[in-house]
């Protein structure tokens, strides 16, 4: 019988019609409905299923982690209501264990739900465990050296994160060449980690804590097959007895009790060498399997490493950039001004996703009349060169705006016509803004908008309202436009917002969604102390889908009582 929310008898009927797993899922990606099947298959019942979001229910990575939210085919087909397929992927069933599944997404209208997604799956593995390699007899033929060369190169620079990278590698000659896998992997001052220690059993690859962690360092004399694999020497075949006699070095030592361990009776260490330098070794052992290692298994374990130490070397190096971008971000941003009668704070989160450094960016400085200037702006990119263009957008800004006491509009104008000729910056958006008293004592704010979300201005009393005037494009498209301005009076005890797109954004949803959530939830806070109210507005108003960075600027207007 099929469990469904409210009275979907037409929708039960249908799903409980399929012969394959199915749940409905609605625009923010919770299950609304599933059949029989599903509840089998997953070995969960309907009450744990509906209402929950499926992505962070089921989903995970072959080796039972959470699949993370930017990486998932089938959660990007639910959110954006397109049809799309998959052929390998996993669900966590409701004992632990890992149904490998294939699986169909495709939108449809319940009724109820009219922008919901049918998801049909079916078993593609023994369930509870994952998909199961050939049985491994040491022996393969030269179209599955051929296949196992090219899953190699397709399964490890498809990924960015080092551990994945290794763990993939693990699941790629385990069980299929060897009975055991052991990483390890050299550091920045040659230092040795034992990374992994895996074997295959019952067709699972299972880690051995206990043999992994820190290594003794190589000593250079070392002439055992660990020490010279490590060193980028060559490839070597190793025994039990290889480390019998009186050992050589600490790494010796290790390597006789990782024998003992683990059964091995033959074994080959090749060195993960990529055009740059060597970044560890893999070794391969069969306790298991009778055949001992032989001249084919050695040239296809080495040209196993050398396509796996590209790919390593690849993320390696994106994790470095990834690393400069991050530090670069974090020592541009700057410190706000303290200025009287108004008071600052600001937020800044970078994207979750270790792929994304953005180029969001915000400033606040003195003028010379005495004027606070506010910015926030966004360069197009996730990557070094956004981070490297938006400190040079905001060092241009403050140089324009400090030499030259003209207009909002004025001073993007000539930072438009920068973007083309001094700055490396293709696109960006960005609010400029001036606050300062009029001639009647009241605060004042003149502001211009390059492409840029608009800026809220919040009361105490909680009527927000969005600063739509003096809009205009984004930079770097248009330069010879000339650009409006906007002036309003701020309220005694309001607030401004100047944020970036990261705080409305949403899969699945309008940015007038996002900006209307954003509007309610700052109403709703307008009494609170700036500093709570700013990190309660962006605990409530971001998307928790949103895996983009976000910069938020809040002032408020706080004249002094005396004056």
């Amino acid at each position: 019988m099929t469990r469904s929310v409210g009275s979907e008898e037409a929708v039960a009927r249908a799903l409980d019609s399929l012969g394959t797993g199915a749940y409905v899922a609605d625009e923010e990606g919770r299950i609304v409905a599933v059949n029989a099947r599903c509840e089998q298959l997953l070995a969960r019942t309907a009450s744990g299923l509906v209402g929950q979001d499926a992505h962070d229910l089921l989903h995970r990575t072959s080796w039972g982690e959470p699949v993370p939210r930017a990486q998932c085919r089938l959660r990007r087909s639910v959110l954006g209501g397109h049809t799309d397929q998959g052929d390998e992927a996993w669900l966590e069933r409701g004992d632990g264990t890992l149904l490998p599944v294939a699986w169909l997404a495709t939108p449809c209208d319940t009724g109820v739900h009219p922008s919901a997604t049918l998801v049909l799956f079916h078993s593609a593995g023994d369930p509870g465990r994952p998909p199961q390699r050939p049985p491994a007899d040491g022996r393969l033929s030269e179209l599955e050296r051929l296949a196992l060369l090219a899953e190699t190169t397709t399964l490890l620079t498809s990924t960015l994160n080092i551990h994945e990278a290794l763990r993939r590698l693990v699941g790629l000659v385990v069980p299929r060449l060897a009975d055991w896998a052991v990483i390890d992997l050299l550091g920045e001052s040659d230092e040795v980690t034992r990374f992994a220690v895996a074997h295959a059993e019952g067709g699972t690859v299972v880690f051995r804590d206990d043999l992994q962690g820190p290594m003794p360092r190589v000593p250079q004399e070392s002439s055992m097959p660990l020490s010279r694999a490590l060193r980028g020497v060559a490839s070597s075949y190793a025994g039990p007895e290889t480390y019998q006699g009186p050992p050589d070095s600490d790494v010796a030592v290790e390597q006789r009790r990782l024998f003992e361990e683990t059964g091995m009776h033959s074994a080959i260490m090749v060195p993960l060498r990529s055009l740059h330098e060597v970044m560890g070794a893999l070794t391969l052992g069969r306790a298991d399997q009778p055949e001992r290692f032989s001249a084919i298994d050695t040239a296809l374990l080495e040209d196993i490493a050398r396509r796996a130490s590209l790919a390593l070397e690849n993320a390696r190096l994106y994790q470095r950039q990834r690393k400069i971008a991050e530090t670069m971000q974090r020592h541009l941003l700057p410190r706000l001004p303290r200025a009287p009668g108004r008071a600052m704070t600001v937020r800044y989160l970078p994207a979750p996703d270790a792929s994304q450094v953005g180029g969001d960016w915000y400033d606040a400085f003195t003028l010379p009349d005495g004027a606070t200037a506010l910015a926030v702006g966004d360069v197009v990119g996730h990557d070094l060169e956004a981070a490297a263009g938006m400190a040079q957008l905001r060092n241009m800004l403050r140089a324009y705006a400090l030499s030259q006491q003209r207009p909002p509009s004025k001073i993007v104008e000539w930072l438009d016509e920068a973007t083309l000729n001094i700055a490396e910056v293709s696109m960006a958006t960005l609010v400029f803004a001036r606050m300062t008293e009029n001639a009647a004592g009241r605060c004042e704010l003149s502001w211009t908008n390059a492409g840029h979300p608009p800026p809220l201005l919040v009361t105490r009393e909680g009527a927000a309202h969005y600063l739509t005037e003096g809009h205009g494009i984004l930079l770097g498209v248009a330069p010879e436009r000339v650009r409006p301005d906007a002036t309003v009076e701020v309220p005694a005890g309001a607030t401004l917002l100047l944020y970036t797109d990261g705080l409305i954004e949403s899969p699945g949803h309008s940015l007038d969604e996002g900006l209307d959530r954003l509007r309610r939830h700052a109403a709703a806070l307008s009494r609170h102390p700036l500093e709570s109210f700013t990190d309660l507005l962006l605990s409530r108003a971001r998307p928790p889908d949103n895996d983009d960075d976000v910069a938020l600027l809040a002032i408020r207007h706080a004249p002094d009582p005396s004056g």
